[in-house]
């Protein structure tokens, strides 16, 4: 067992500002400064006992329980660690970012807490909500990226948060005092795209009648947001390309070249390496914006935080009502597949909401469908393999038979099938 801390030790521990706490080898807590106590303590006792215990429950070490401990890779390195962990705090659980340092000198180690405020297991508005640990893992990467200028390329299904994610990394970053400015990057055409995004002088096309600010200079020192970048057709790849390797710009009718300064983070729910196979998107885009990539888990792949999302999201929706889901209902919402993820979520709640009279929400209050088992498909039609058909044919008859049984929308359906909203679109015309 670590011996005690000199009593010069815990006059430094107890004059630094953050939340620290001194551990011994043996994981047992040998003292913490007032910051600490206060905002982690919550009245009980924390000298003597195991570090795991207090912040996790845990009964053993956090890399026995199936997450990575700084400390323990800390007395193996010899040199500091850091990873994000949700605590149990004063406050419930929060999202934590812990940092292992060895101190000199002594056999402890000094942990320093930094909590994340832009998630947390209660947020309320734009902050992310979560603690399981595919969602802290998230988080976790966003921490970290959000301290450098590095592009950052968001990869999720629809409904996964991908704005509140790009806005959480800019609430983090050093740029966060400047603007947060989002580009929806579907249904962009090459001159509303330059106009949008470079702005234009007088007089530039008809109907110009004064210069216009772009989204671009309207960003100045803060973030630009692309969402689903992977819809932007070939032909304005190439200038938002020559912008990102550049840095600078024309408005449209403009002469004068101007500095761009921000920091991109891109989104899409699409595979882009795929399409940079096809020949659909740029490979000197792709790798200009994948630079550090965060792929967004759906919400089947956190079915814990799925209590505390419906909860909050329940408490957005029924503003001066508090209604409460029932064992039954939280049951149903489990057994769900989910395909829209959190979006998804809160229209089930809405509707829910509307039809519940009470304070709490029944399974019937749910739309028709939620709760049933995740589809997998119907028994398919399949071929007369004594006849030689054209695949053409082929997909056609396919794709009417899955429009006909998807419980789903077109836009989930395209999901399944592997395909962008509007190629499905554009087959099921051709029926």
């Amino acid at each position: 067992m670590a011996t005690s801390p000199l009593p010069n030790t815990l006059e430094l521990l107890n004059a630094l500002p953050e939340p620290r706490v001194l551990i011994g080898s043996d994981y047992r807590v040998a003292a913490v400064n007032d910051a600490y106590r206060k905002q982690f303590g919550g009245g009980a006792a924390i000298e003597g006992r195991f570090c795991y215990e207090v912040s996790h429950r845990y009964a053993t070490p956090c890399d026995q329980a199936g997450e990575y401990c700084p400390l323990k890779d800390c007395m193996g390195s010899g040199t500091s660690r850091r990873v994000l962990h949700v605590h149990y705090t004063a406050a419930g659980q929060e999202h934590v970012e812990v940092e292992v340092a060895p101190v000199a000198g002594t056999p402890f180690f000094m942990e320093t807490m930094r909590t994340l405020r832009h998630a947390r297991s209660d947020a309320r508005g734009r902050e992310m909500v979560g603690y399981s640990r595919p969602f802290n893992r998230m988080l976790e990467l966003a921490k970290r990226v959000a301290e450098r200028e590095t592009s950052v390329l968001l990869l999720g299904e629809s409904g996964t948060g991908k704005e509140l994610m790009a806005q959480a990394i800019h609430d983090m970053s050093p740029r966060s005092e400047a603007p947060f400015v989002v580009v929806e990057c579907s249904g962009l055409t090459e001159s509303l795209f330059e106009s949008e995004l470079f702005g234009y002088e007088k007089g530039a096309f008809t109907g110009a009648i004064g210069r216009k600010v772009g989204l671009v200079e309207a960003v100045q020192g803060g973030t630009l947001f692309l969402d689903e970048v992977g819809d932007i057709p070939p032909a304005l790849q190439v200038k938002l390309l020559r912008l990102l390797e550049a840095g600078t710009y024309r408005r449209v009718g403009g002469l004068e070249p101007l500095r761009a300064d921000f920091r991109l983070i891109a989104a899409t729910h699409r595979d882009l390496g795929e399409m940079v196979k096809e020949g659909s998107f740029r490979q000197d885009l792709y790798y200009r914006i994948n630079v550090f990539p965060i792929r967004l888990p759906p919400l089947r792949e956190r079915p814990e935080d799925l209590p505390v999302l419906a909860e909050r999201l329940l408490a957005r929706l029924g503003a001066s009502r508090h209604v409460t889901l029932s064992p039954e209902a939280l049951d149903c919402l489990a057994a769900h597949a989910f395909p829209g993820n959190v979006r998804e979520l809160r229209n089930i709640l809405e509707h829910a909401l509307i039809l519940a009279d009470g304070p709490v929400i029944q399974p019937q209050h749910f739309p028709p469908g939620v709760g049933a088992a995740p589809w997998h498909g119907a028994t398919a039609p399949t071929p007369d393999l004594a006849d030689i058909v054209p695949l053409e044919s082929l997909e056609k008859r396919y794709l009417a038979w899955a429009e006909k049984s998807f419980p789903g929308d077109r836009k989930a359906l395209a999901e399944k099938l592997g395909l962008s909203e509007r190629t499905l679109y554009r087959k099921l015309r051709e029926l």
